[in-house]
């Protein structure tokens, strides 16, 4: 070995970072490898981080000062039909300055998650792409870099994301199918300050419709087309599945040409929007958003001797909203407490490291979430062309109704009373956390990064 730590991480998105960090406040000897120059920087463009990731997630994050762009209020659903807005549902709003969720562009973000992974002790090696992992006797003790150096280790987090072959190679897992995974598009649009709040405030929009109508998911099959707001910019996205109805379409050209038939058609649009933006980037990415629906996928280990998988690299994608950050902090928690145990007490066997499953599974957020069918069915409705159906399930999915108890309520009260019963003062740190992040938005000031 060119090194040996106790922990390496690989992957310094929104997991990694969480995990290092943990481990080196453990005085666990860590290194963060990230193939990217800056954490982040491979990361498409920005996203809408759902609340209960804050709430829930590592207290240093919910008591930092993150580089957040928007704070989120309000969830705004717009029906169109016949080429014209004909339903919007306002239910789902919270008063300022609490949030249904922040949007952020990740680069930034990452970067600031990763440093205070190396605040803490951890080291980080940027620049630095993980080929493969070294095995002795069927367990893993390392890995090889790009450069190829042979870094030891004890234990091995891996989260390197969708498109990462690290737990592959280590022969724990499979590639995901293509009926899991979500191709999409993404537009960023500049647009003043100004504008954003006078147009959007501090709200996101989803655009829902019918196939024929040819504006949301192609076919029926991904994404509906929303709009993340963000401090001088917007974001609308659209995704279609690689494989539909057993087939493969051209994922690709009918992205564009659904996004161009709104554009052309949606007033909205046309009228509020397109006179105050100009088009900085177009970017694509693909996402494993129906990984934990199917059994095949879910089934796939998320252990083994010493090796731990977290966030996407172990299909975490939240089925329901194609969001894997809470998931993603939430697995790097689990896995760097187990990793803790198993350097302290010398033994990162696959039976030591079992215990990582099983705190996943009893989670209230991750098996939930990755198993949360409401978005699949969405398909079978899209072929009945009822309205009426269609206005209850929109509600029921991105409205008020998401915070029913079977949906997020749920997993949010079990988290609530688990932290609670833990500590009674958090609470407070909430609150605290919502008027700091509002704040910190108003007057723009976040920690300084080390990019700065």
């Amino acid at each position: 070995m060119d090194a040996e730590y106790d922990v390496i991480v690989v992957g310094a998105g929104f997991g990694g970072p969480v995990a290092a960090k943990r481990c080196a406040d453990a005085g666990l000897k860590t290194l963060l490898v990230e193939r990217s120059g800056v954490p982040g920087e491979k990361v498409v463009s920005g996203l809408v981080i759902p609340i209960y990731g804050f709430l829930f997630g590592p207290e240093f994050i919910r008591d930092g000062n993150p580089p957040i762009q928007r704070p989120i209020c309000s969830v705004v659903n717009r029906i169109v039909k016949d080429g014209k807005i004909f339903f919007t549902d306002h239910t789902l709003w919270v008063p300022k300055p609490i949030t249904v969720g922040y949007s952020a562009y990740c680069k930034p973000f990452c970067t600031w998650l990763a440093d205070r992974a190396v605040e803490s002790g951890a080291e980080l090696r940027t620049s630095t792409t993980a080929v493969d992992v070294i095995m002795d006797g069927g367990t893993i003790k390392g890995i090889v870099t790009d450069k190829g150096e042979r870094l030891g280790s004890k234990v091995l987090i891996d989260s390197g994301g969708t498109q990462n072959q690290l737990s592959i190679k280590a022969g724990l897992r499979e590639k995901f199918t293509p009926e899991a995974i979500e191709l999409y598009m993404l537009w960023d649009f500049e647009m003043d300050k100004a504008d954003v709040d006078r147009v959007f405030g501090n709200s996101m929009e989803f655009f829902h419709a019918m196939p024929e109508e040819k504006i949301g998911a192609p076919l029926g099959y991904g994404s509906t087309l929303y709009f993340f707001t963000y401090r001088e910019s917007i974001h609308p996205g659209l995704g279609q599945f690689l494989v539909t109805r057993g087939e493969t379409p051209n994922a690709a050209k009918l992205l564009r040409e659904y996004f161009d038939n709104f554009t052309g058609t949606i007033e909205r649009w046309k009228q509020d929007i397109a006179p105050k933006v100009k088009l900085r980037s177009v970017l694509w990415d693909v996402c494993p958003i129906y990984a934990g629906l199917l059994e095949e996928t879910r089934g796939m280990p998320i252990y083994g001797d010493g090796m731990l998988i977290i966030g996407d690299a172990a299909g975490f994608e939240a089925s329901a909203f194609g969001d894997g950050v809470p998931n993603a902090w939430f697995s790097a928690d689990i896995a760097a407490r187990v990793a803790i145990d198993a350097v302290k007490k010398g033994d990162s066997s696959k039976a030591a490291l079992k215990a990582y499953k099983d705190d996943v599974k009893a989670d209230p957020f991750i098996t939930h979430t990755i198993t949360d069918f409401r978005r699949w069915d969405m398909r079978r409705l899209l072929l009945t062309k009822d309205y009426s159906q269609f206005k209850r399930k929109i509600r029921d999915h991105w409205g008020i109704g998401a915070f029913r108890y079977s949906n997020m309520g749920g997993p949010c009260l079990k988290a609530m009373g688990r932290m609670m019963k833990d500590d009674p003062t958090v609470v407070a740190s909430w609150l605290k956390m919502f008027t700091r992040y509002w704040k910190n938005w108003e007057n723009n000031s976040f920690d300084r990064l080390s990019t700065d």
